[in-house]
C-alpha cells in the first residue's frame, strides 16, 4: 500500500529482458536503506526488489505489468518515480495508492500557468471498465506516474491536474510533455462504491 506521495527519483541505469520478463537496475538515494523482497512503486507500479548491488537496486515487471504500464517504454537514463510501502502509524498524505497501475494515459496538453503547470491527459475508456469505477470524477483523487493528484475538468476520456513547483521539481513531472505516455490508478474507493452497485443490481436481477 501506497499514499502516492514520492520519496525521489531513480534512474535506470540497466534494463535486461528474460523471456517475457524484463529486469530494471536503477540508482537512487535511498538504496542503501533497501532491503531484497521490499515493495517499491515505480511511476506506480508496485514491484518487488530481487537484488541489490552496491548503490543500485534491480526490480522485476511481468508481461501482464508491461502490458498495462509504461515501463516497457524506458529506457536507460530515464527518470521513475519512486516510493517505498507505507509504514502503519504514518501519515496518509496523499490518498490510498495500491500500486496497481489500471493503464496507461497520453499527455495532450502541457499549460504554463505563470508558476505552476497543468497537465491534460487522455486515456482509452471501456464502457464495462467504467461500469466498475474505472473513471475519473471532479476533485477525486488519481495517480499519475505515482503521484497522488486530484482531478480537474474531467471529461468521459480526458482529465487535468494541477502541479506545484516542488512537484513539478522532484518528480519526472518535469519531463512530461505532449505525447508522453503515464501510468494511471483510478481512485480504489470509487471502484469499490461502483463495483457494489453493480453487484446489488446483479442480485436483485436474479432475485
Amino acid at each position: 500500500m501506497f499514499s502516492g506521495i514520492v520519496e525521489s527519483t531513480a534512474v535506470v541505469t540497466a534494463i535486461v529482458r528474460e523471456q517475457e520478463n524484463l529486469h530494471f537496475t536503477l540508482r537512487c538515494p535511498f538504496t542503501d536503506e533497501l532491503k531484497i523482497d521490499q515493495s517499491i512503486a515505480h511511476n506506480g507500479v508496485c514491484l518487488t526488489v530481487v537484488r541489490i548491488d552496491g548503490d543500485t537496486y534491480t526490480v522485476t515487471a511481468m508481461r501482464e505489468t508491461l502490458d498495462r504500464s509504461n515501463l516497457g517504454l524506458l529506457k536507460v537514463g530515464d527518470e521513475v518515480n519512486v516510493e517505498r510501502s507505507m509504514q502503519m502509524g504514518g501519515r496518509l498524505d496523499g490518498h490510498i495508492v495500491q500500486g496497481h497501475v489500471d493503464q496507461t494515459a497520453r499527455c495532450i496538453r502541457v499549460e504554463d500557468q505563470e508558476g505552476s503547470h497543468e497537465f491534460t491527459f487522455e486515456y482509452d475508456v471501456d464502457l464495462e471498465m467504467v461500469k466498475r469505477g474505472y473513471f475519473t470524477v471532479d476533485k477525486g483523487s488519481v495517480t499519475v506516474n505515482g503521484v497522488s493528484l486530484t482531478v480537474c475538468r474531467p471529461t468521459k476520456n480526458t482529465f487535468a491536474v494541477c502541479i506545484i513547483p516542488y512537484t513539478f521539481e522532484n518528480t519526472n513531472f518535469h519531463s512530461i510533455k505532449e505525447g508522453t505516455v503515464v501510468n494511471i490508478e483510478f481512485d480504489i474507493l470509487g471502484k469499490y462504491i461502483a463495483q457494489y452497485q453493480a453487484r446489488m443490481q446483479e442480485l436483485n436481477i436474479e432475485k
